[in-house]
């Protein structure tokens, strides 16, 4: 495998994994982080969907929880959409059907909480074979310290460390196009 096959995005190969971005456990999160979370997920549910791009989106125990953050649920709306038990949503046989259906190998991961959830699922998404990428700026924990053993858990765990504009420019590839001026804004 080449290296531009193993750090950079191929809109053809790409799934987002939107995880637990739901109204109970975001009231429990930094108010300015979960803003900025909120804003880099709806860019990366844009991108999606301009791009083509499917999405799977999970809610973890929506009785407790609640729904998927309100802010999120327009853009999310014509996703998958995978109620779970469990933290390693690769351990819910939905989530993996969804993921499978489309049949696509790289997997872009944003959500919450980074060092539960997202860990977890990261680390089954490795094991299962996908090249997993983790938005960074779009995965909180309740505190700082968790979200950095996430980042570095999931960093041991063979995935690429990324950002939101990263992935939207590695998924758009080249400027001049609709697509681009479109999308550019989100960004800016």
């Amino acid at each position: 495998m080449s290296l531009k096959d193993r750090f950079l995005l191929d809109r053809k190969q790409t799934v987002l994994a939107m995880l637990d971005v739901q109204e109970r456990l975001s009231a429990v999160m930094d108010a300015g982080e979960m803003r900025q979370l909120t804003r880099n997920v709806n860019i990366l549910l844009e991108t999606a969907k301009e791009l083509g791009v499917p999405v799977v989106v999970t809610e973890h125990y929506p009785k407790g929880l609640g729904p998927t953050l309100l802010e999120l649920a327009p853009q999310a709306a014509s996703a998958s959409h995978i109620v779970k038990l469990e933290f390693n949503a690769c351990d819910n046989a939905e989530f993996v059907a969804a993921l499978c259906a489309t049949g696509r190998r790289q997997v872009v991961v944003v959500g919450m909480e980074a060092h539960v959830c997202v860990a977890q699922t990261v680390i089954g998404l490795r094991d299962a074979g996908y090249e997993v990428y983790v938005v960074r700026d779009a995965i909180l924990s309740r505190t700082v310290r968790n979200w950095k053993l996430a980042c570095e858990v999931t960093t041991l765990a063979g995935a690429i460390p990324t950002s939101t504009e990263a992935v939207v420019f590695q998924l758009l590839r080249v400027s001049g196009t609709p697509e681009f001026k479109k999308l550019v804004k989100l960004v800016k």
